[in-house]
């Protein structure tokens, strides 16, 4: 076979190649991304970076740890505000529990929800730049629950580019 032919049947092949994954990809990334952001949760978040810690009390008792891509990592780490389109911050949140082991700590119990904040200032013009998204054993939680994230956020921390959480030292 010719140079020729060979480079154009391989053109070909790799043309139905990324066409089939095209076209795959939206049923699947649908199917799991959040109403109204289209949000989903971030292939290999759990190897991020740790960004901070939380605890939240009544009602919802729980541990929280908040992880950013390699873009919110060099963002908090640079002071730089508003946050580059590109952030992801993935809060995990688990019941907390008292230690079997030593009374006086707590430790996770079982996970509640996994939250994701992507920046993306067109695609999110309305929403201060920020998509939304809640899940619950790995499934999006439905739209009433995400209307409040955008409220929440824009009431409480418009001036830190709607993200509560800072970097712990």
């Amino acid at each position: 076979m010719k140079p020729a032919r060979i480079a154009l049947l391989g053109a070909a092949l790799a043309s139905s190649v990324v066409v089939a994954a095209a076209l795959a990809a939206p049923a699947d990334s649908t199917a799991n991304a959040s109403p109204i952001f289209g949000v989903t949760i971030p292939e290999g978040y759990r190897q991020w970076p740790f960004i901070a810690p939380a605890h939240e009390t009544d009602p919802l008792n729980e541990l929280r740890v908040v992880v950013g891509n390699p873009t919110a990592i060099k963002a908090y780490q640079a002071g730089t505000l508003p946050f580059p389109d590109g952030t992801i911050l993935v809060k995990l949140a688990w019941k907390h529990v008292q230690s079997t082991e030593f009374a006086p700590a707590y430790v996770p119990g079982a996970a509640t929800t996994v939250q994701v904040m992507v920046k993306d200032s067109k695609r999110y013009a309305d929403t201060g730049g920020w998509g939304f998204g809640r899940f619950i054993d790995g499934k999006p939680v439905d739209q009433a629950q995400h209307e409040t994230c955008w409220a929440c956020h824009q009431a409480n921390v418009k001036d830190h580019d709607y993200v509560f959480t800072r970097f712990a030292p």
